[in-house]
């Protein structure tokens, strides 16, 4: 495989997570954990299909503690939050908040030893919080229900789990994706016990919301995750890196387009400042090796 076909690959993944919100809030009001148990379920079962015809496969899920810690509270913990906060809180808000992921992959690159933060690593910081400001100021604090702020909070997390997730696995690319179908059921394992805890049962009330859920499991919460994984590890970072900033802007408009947010001068503008801050931070990716 030629790494522009990893990275084509890798891309796909970024359009598929533009789906996410819009997928989850279309699945109706099951809670969180069952939500990320169905979800994980069929995302793993999407890789274990293709093993049929690949047994050696199952090899790849002999690996270390590490990884599975890497991959598993990864997945499960930046999904456990980011459903959670699509519950609590508004979409395109949580969604915008959620999105800082890019950027924060950005600066935690440049923190190893030999790196450092250049002056429009943190140009790219300062607006990223701008647009986080900007939005939270806009409907201002007192302006959302106590109930959302949780939610809110809970993207906030969310977006600094997935980014460590992320540079972790740039790091141990020696590890084959196959891995990554274990680390989904693992993650549904998880959230099953979790939803047996603390949730009650809501089943979708209309086949719109089941196909909802299961385009979830096909697409933003399996086949992504194993595309992002090839795309990292045989593709160009860098191409990866400064597409991501497109993903708010593109889950804020499909979020617009199906009616479950509405469009307004405050959304639009934080959305720039968060993806142009992306975009600054990562001009490093844009220039020939």
């Amino acid at each position: 495989m030629t790494s522009r076909t990893a990275t084509l690959i890798g891309l796909s993944a970024i359009l598929m997570w533009s789906l996410l919100a819009v997928l989850t809030v279309a699945s109706g009001t099951m809670p969180a954990f069952q939500l990320a148990a169905i979800t994980f379920a069929i995302g793993g079962l999407v890789g274990l299909s293709t093993f049929v015809r690949r047994p050696q496969a199952l090899s790849a899920l002999r690996q270390p503690p590490l990884v599975w810690a890497v991959g598993v509270g990864g997945l499960f913990g930046y999904h456990a939050l980011y459903f959670l906060a699509l519950r609590f809180a508004p979409p395109a808000e949580a969604g915008l908040l959620n999105y800082l992921w890019p950027l924060l992959i950005v600066l935690f690159s440049s923190l190893p030893p030999g790196e450092r933060l250049a002056p429009h690593h943190l140009i790219g910081a300062l607006a990223g919080l701008a647009g986080t400001v900007l939005l939270l100021a806009g409907n201002g604090l007192s302006g959302f229900a106590p109930g959302e702020l949780p939610g809110l909070f809970a993207a906030f997390v969310a977006a600094f789990v997935w980014a460590t997730y992320s540079v972790m696995s740039r790091r141990l690319k020696a590890v084959p994706t196959d891995v990554v179908a274990g680390f989904c059921l693992v993650t549904a394992l998880l959230a099953t016990l979790m939803h047996a805890l603390i949730e009650r049962t809501v089943w979708p009330a209309t086949p719109g919301q089941w196909l909802a859920v299961i385009a979830l499991g096909v697409g933003p919460v399996g086949a992504a995750f194993y595309t992002w994984d090839i795309g990292m590890k045989r593709g160009d970072i860098r191409v990866l890196g400064a597409a991501s900033y497109a993903t708010p802007l593109l889950s804020t408009a499909f979020l617009i387009l199906a009616g479950f947010a509405k469009a307004s001068a405050n959304i639009a503008l934080a959305a720039v400042l968060i993806a142009g801050g992306g975009l600054m931070a990562a001009k490093d990716m844009f220039r020939r090796r």
